[in-house]
């Protein structure tokens, strides 16, 4: 079987699942939002961040530095098997004795003992997950396929079984037990990739000191991904802002999937392969027409969340959720800034071997995040916290800006930025006079959704964008027409 991997397929195929990603949930938030409530939907964003801590001191750095030194050897077959089974088992060992742990921590705790048991199987999905080694590989269809099957089925099961606010552990069994179902299928094609190898002679040691190193900015990030929702429950005590947060986040990480993830997923392993190869114009180039792709997605969306916030939410999530309007017009920017630094951290600092300095520049916006937590949450709630990730993620931005040697310029983003900030600064205009004249809130959404996109992409193509001059028109079509 052949392994050469299809670049523009594999950035089809991902896309593919990212649409999928934001697509289900469009489905399912509203549903699970109005049939839940705030306070339920609040219970499951606190257990889940607690098990999210575990699950990563599990995991350790492996999927960013399984993915990576896969890629380095996917041409040689016996390497490649090694080095699978070494970062696998060593995977099992950590995630076993995270699962030891906390069965621990659940026999202390005093609340929610029945729903930690349930998320148990995030543990073991944690353990089998072996995504990174057909990252790495480039062969997403393995990965993408069952993934989306999984999801599809627990969105079907959520749909036929959760019918009231005394579902919500039947919930949590179906979204945790989809995740670990596809996680675990994907084992049926290691066979393919791999041949035999003696056990006897693995080495775990040096893997463990090298994904130590990808685990440390890791848990810097749970700082503001997870211990921010943690803090909230803690803090407020208001299983209900929980909530709020909870979706305003959701929406943000469709926005984000929708921008930047699968570019990154599909181009983290290739530029891997290419700084192995030596071809560092390659590199810039592919760095360039990302960062092009981000800053059009990213400032797009920044502000039309911005303008269609207070229409969307109510239609979205029902009532009771108002201040998820406010959360998500406060979050929105945040697109644009982890947009810039995901793709220098997946296309420059990881695959270049510089994930040592990438780490520091996470925990000092871990460090800050936290500090500003701590002053703002107690006043400000889940507003507090949005300020502080939005804060923290732009120091990071700025550090691996200013540290990129020379794969990402000033001159390139001002370049490549500046005709997307018109546009979408004129979008939110129009979409703010719209507003003012229609008092239905559907109709309202669906005329300023279509008036905010027309408006920002004419705009684009008047300004004649590098977006559309170099990557549409001059990329994109000129290879459709040729094939």
């Amino acid at each position: 079987m052949s392994t050469e991997p299809s670049l523009k397929k594999n950035i089809a195929i991902s896309t593919i699942y990212q649409v999928l990603l934001i697509i289900l949930p469009i489905i399912t938030a509203p549903y699970v939002a109005r049939v839940l409530g705030p306070e339920q939907s609040g219970i499951y964003d606190y257990t889940n961040s607690i098990q999210t801590y575990f699950a990563m001191f599990a995991a350790l750095g492996t999927a960013s530095y399984g993915a990576r030194e896969i890629a380095r050897v996917r041409n040689d077959v016996r390497q490649r098997s090694i080095l699978f089974w070494e970062i696998e088992l060593m995977t099992v060992m950590t995630s076993a004795a995270c699962i030891v742990v906390w069965f621990i921590f659940i026999a202390l705790t005093s609340r929610y003992k029945v729903i930690y048991l349930v998320l148990t199987m995030g543990l073991f999905s944690t353990m089998f997950d072996i995504s990174w080694f057909f990252a790495g590989m480039e062969q997403f269809k393995y990965t993408v396929t069952k993934n989306a099957a999984c999801k599809l089925i627990g969105v079907a099961l959520m749909f036929l079984f959760v019918k009231k606010q005394e579902d919500l552990l039947l919930y949590i069994i179906i979204i945790t037990a989809s995740t670990m179902l596809g996680n675990l299928s994907m084992w049926l094609y290691v066979p393919q990739f791999t041949t035999k190898v003696d056990f006897k002679a693995l080495r775990f040691k040096k893997h463990f000191h090298e994904t130590l190193i990808y685990f440390v900015p890791s848990i810097a990030t749970s700082v503001y991904t997870v211990l921010d929702r943690t803090l909230i429950g803690l803090i407020t005590k208001d299983k209900a802002e929980n909530g709020c947060y909870h979706y305003t986040m959701q929406i943000i990480n469709m926005m984000k999937a929708l921008t930047f993830s699968s570019l990154n997923m599909v181009l983290g392993s290739r530029i891997a392969y290419l700084f192995a190869e030596e071809k560092y114009d390659e590199i810039k180039a592919r760095i360039r027409d990302s960062i092009n792709y981000i800053l059009f997605m990213g400032i797009g969306i920044c502000f039309g969340l911005i303008g269609v916030a207070g229409r969307f939410v109510p239609i979205f999530l029902g009532a009771g959720y108002d201040r998820v309007i406010t959360m998500l017009q406060l979050m929105s920017p945040i697109v644009v800034v982890i947009g810039v630094s995901n793709c220098l951290g997946s296309q420059y600092f990881t695959p270049s071997g510089n994930r040592k300095l990438s780490a520091r520049f996470i925990i000092i916006g871990a460090i800050v995040n936290f500090t500003l937590n701590l002053i703002l949450i107690p006043r400000f709630w889940g507003y507090g916290a949005i300020v502080a990730s939005l804060i923290a993620e732009t120091v990071i931005t700025v550090l691996y800006f200013r540290y990129c040697n020379g794969y990402l310029t000033l001159d390139t983003m001002v370049r490549e930025g500046w005709k997307k900030l018109v546009a979408g600064i004129v979008m939110l205009a129009v979409i703010r006079l719209i507003d003012g004249r229609i008092t239905s809130n559907a109709a309202a959404l669906v005329v300023e959704v279509a008036a905010g996109f027309t408006v920002y992409c004419v705009l684009i193509l008047v300004l004649r964008d590098t977006f559309i001059s170099e990557i549409v028109l001059g990329k994109i079509l000129k290879r459709g027409k040729s094939a």
